[in-house]
């Protein structure tokens, strides 16, 4: 950007921050969800005029029965790339520079002035993102709203521990804002060599890495002491939480994001609560009693690449407490991870990873990591890090949790198979509990 470029960016930046922090504040939920309402339908007309794919998704269905269309999910967007985004841009040439630049390691190249990247593809289906410069601005100003702990004119160094890093990210950069890419395909040591120069005020990271910096932190490696703490990337399994906030004396709080946006973050007491000022969240409930479902978005400030009834394939869980900071936007119990990791107890009786994560958790208080794999419907693998001490009495007290568990969804327990190893994780996405069978 050029020196004009680069002050209107800026105060872009400033009026999305103010408008967020300060004029989109909601009484109730009633109002929010007629805010919301007024600004799809609005989005809606622009995004039919100008993307090809969705004046054909819609034919002749009026546009305030939105509701009606099918759901969009990540096969159709891919498939439909190239129609779907409004800045013509071809979903090869994406992919091509995407790649390229995880390769070459940089991060600044743009197509047609619009920033590309991709999601990690955990599930084996990697997603194509863009962004660009007015929507960096939007998320530059909403994200510095909902996370800085005091004033934007304060001074902050903010550290994201990535696997790749995005202009989107470092969008913020300031004189008073300083960012610090921390790439993780490089050496943890290298890491540790750089904090120890370089002190952050705000540190984001998966909670893989997080719980190595707590290691580090405990034997003396780094010492660091964060303004806040913010869980990216991966789901934070209690278990790790607890580590992390006993090490650095702290709340860690989490954002929820992915390749379809900035979805939600902790409020200061900690509860994650969905970015409903931004984008339409409408529950696909998985269960009879309305707690857990899969978020439909539909993104009514996005516009390179509009998103309208687009179901992730995350399990979230709705908290039935009001939160104490009062917001109108839905409050988060927690964020379980992928939808294809539920569990199958024979009979074909399914239960979801919260389930069997807290069901290991509370098994024993000597269990420092653990794993549980399904190869085989109805067959469990556990792998769990603790003393050789307590193994057996740990294993012992796993398979009484586990078989109450069974009883209170009504199904015989499955078989469980205790690995004798505990799997290297590094490198990988952190996830306590997989689902491999994939018949």
């Amino acid at each position: 950007m050029n020196f004009i470029n680069t002050m209107l960016f800026k105060l872009r930046v400033l009026f999305y921050y103010f408008r967020t922090k300060y004029f989109r504040r909601f009484r109730n939920r009633a109002s929010l969800l007629h805010f919301q309402e007024r600004q799809v339908r609005r989005h809606l007309k622009w995004v039919v005029k100008k993307s090809p794919f969705y004046k054909a998704w819609f034919g002749d269905l009026p546009l305030h029965r939105y509701r009606e269309l099918p759901f969009l999910e990540k096969s159709i967007m891919m498939e439909n790339f190239s129609d779907l985004n409004t800045r013509g841009i071809d979903r090869d040439e994406a992919i091509a520079l995407a790649l390229s630049a995880e390769t070459s390691r940089d991060f600044k190249s743009t197509l047609n002035g619009v920033t590309v990247g991709l999601s990690s593809g955990t599930s084996g289906n990697r997603g194509i993102f863009l962004v660009s410069d007015q929507e960096r601005a939007l998320h530059a100003g909403t994200i510095l709203a909902k996370l800085l702990p005091g004033s934007i004119f304060s001074r902050y160094k903010v550290a994201f521990f990535m696997r790749a890093n995005s202009n989107l990210y470092t969008a913020s950069q300031s004189s008073r804002i300083e960012f610090q890419f921390f790439d993780l395909l490089m050496p943890l040591q290298d890491h540790f060599g750089r904090l120890k120069t370089w002190v952050p005020d705000l540190v984001f990271a998966p909670p893989s890495l997080l719980i190595r910096l707590a290691e580090a932190q405990k034997s003396g490696v780094i010492s660091i002491w964060p303004k806040r703490i913010f869980s990216i990337a991966e789901t934070l399994d209690p278990l790790d939480e607890m580590k992390i906030q006993e090490t650095f004396h702290q709340k860690i709080h989490q954002v929820y994001q992915c390749t379809e946006g900035f979805l939600g973050i902790s409020c200061n007491e900690g509860t994650i609560h969905l970015n409903e000022d931004c984008t339409q969240i409408e529950p696909f409930w998985l269960d009879a009693d309305h707690i857990k479902f899969m978020p439909v978005i539909t993104d009514f400030s996005r516009t390179s690449q509009p998103l309208i009834r687009y179901r992730l394939n995350d399990i979230l869980t709705r908290k039935l407490d009001p939160c104490p900071c009062g917001s109108a936007l839905m409050a988060i119990e927690s964020i379980e991870g992928r939808a294809d990791d539920i569990i199958f107890f024979p009979e074909g009786i399914s239960v979801f990873p919260d389930f069997i994560r807290r069901a290991i958790i509370q098994a024993h208080p000597k269990i420092e990591e653990y794993l549980v794999r399904q190869l085989k419907h109805g067959e469990l693998v556990i792998s769990v890090r603790c003393e050789n001490i307590y193994r057996s009495e740990i294993e012992t007290r796993i398979r009484e949790e586990i078989e109450i568990l069974a009883q209170t969804v009504k199904s015989t327990p499955p078989h469980l198979q205790f690995a004798r190893t505990f799997p290297e994780l590094q490198g990988k996405k952190l996830r306590r509990v997989i689902q491999e069978d994939k018949r």
